[in-house]
């Protein structure tokens, strides 16, 4: 039966750098699927665009708002994620999302645990503090600046996490092993 990590964290927090980590010592095979791959699936002129992910300078802040086109590509990323465990695959998905957030008629988290009912399914919680952030953010060159600070707040509000991982503590490897010896993998 497969097994699916669910990695969420705000941008900067270190899921991609976990995910590679518990590959290179998971004992089974893990597939990485990356949020970041689908988003860039879209034409570069919706990556500031209202109908796919438009940002915004909120003081210190980056809000990034989701369109249609955007929205339609990370449910199509849930679905996928649901087809990759239906043909028999372990899982690493390394997400971005918000926790007591109005999704309207879309609660990606619900979407998820539906999908991935039938399977070994955990949610991981990556964290790091503020300042950790912001010098990841500004050393990554990819990333608007002052958007982990608008997701802070946002992502982890209410979720329940099977386990959390402080990736401002210890290294990717070890938060790779903490999450290795929690699910038994």
């Amino acid at each position: 039966m497969p097994t699916i990590i669910l990695l969420n964290g705000v941008g900067s927090a270190g899921k991609s750098s976990i995910a590679k980590a518990l590959q290179s010592i998971t004992q089974q095979p893990f597939l990485h699927v990356e949020m970041d791959a689908f988003l860039e699936l879209m034409p570069t002129k919706y990556l500031n665009h209202p109908d796919g992910l438009h940002f915004e300078a909120e003081g210190t802040m980056t809000k990034v708002d989701t369109g249609n086109i955007a929205k339609r590509a990370l449910k199509g990323m849930r679905r996928a994620v649901g087809a990759l465990a239906d043909a028999g695959n372990n899982l690493i998905v390394d997400e971005v999302i918000f926790g007591n957030t109005n999704h309207g008629a879309s609660n990606p988290l619900a979407e998820y645990q539906a999908l991935l009912k039938p399977y070994s399914f955990h949610l991981v919680g990556v964290f790091a503090e503020m300042e950790v952030l912001k010098r990841r953010e500004c050393a990554r060159g990819d990333r608007r600046i002052g958007l982990a600070k608008w997701q802070y707040a946002r992502v982890h509000e209410g979720m329940n996490y099977d386990l959390s991982v402080y990736t401002d503590r210890v290294s990717a490897l070890e938060c790779a092993e903490q999450i290795k010896q929690r699910f038994n993998l």
